[in-house]
């Protein structure tokens, strides 16, 4: 599976950003699909992740601004991104877990990586 993200940018902090990435390729072979990101000289964290269902989760510093989506039809999950602040800057990375089987019918679970987007929010 291959993904693609955008819609990073620079904004004033209480600012909102869309973030949308689109997957290709085995695409019905993905379950979860998620968010990460990375500050300068951090290391990458979890902000969110969201089930084929729905079902959603989200890392406590972005509950309740941040909100996660997918279009399943568009193989597209989204991240709507509210009320930002500067410590959300970031280089934010999607992600598609899945499992298909091979002709052999052995499993082959794995994890995509987008190329990421940087998101910056000044004060």
């Amino acid at each position: 599976v291959q993904l693609q993200a955008c819609g990073g940018g620079l904004v004033q902090s209480g600012g909102s950003l869309r973030l949308s990435c689109a997957a290709s390729g085995r695409v019905r072979s993905i379950t979860d699909m998620g968010w990460h990101r990375q500050a300068p000289g951090k290391q990458r964290e979890l902000v969110a992740t969201i089930t084929r269902n729905g079902d959603t989760n989200y890392a406590n510093s972005v509950k309740g601004r941040f909100t996660i989506s997918r279009d399943n039809a568009k193989n597209t999950e989204y991240l709507q991104m509210n009320n930002l602040e500067p410590e959300d800057t970031a280089v934010y990375y999607c992600n598609a877990d899945g499992l298909y089987y091979n002709d052999d019918g052995s499993p082959v679970v794995y994890r995509s990586w987008g190329q990421g987007t940087e998101v910056t929010v000044s004060s």
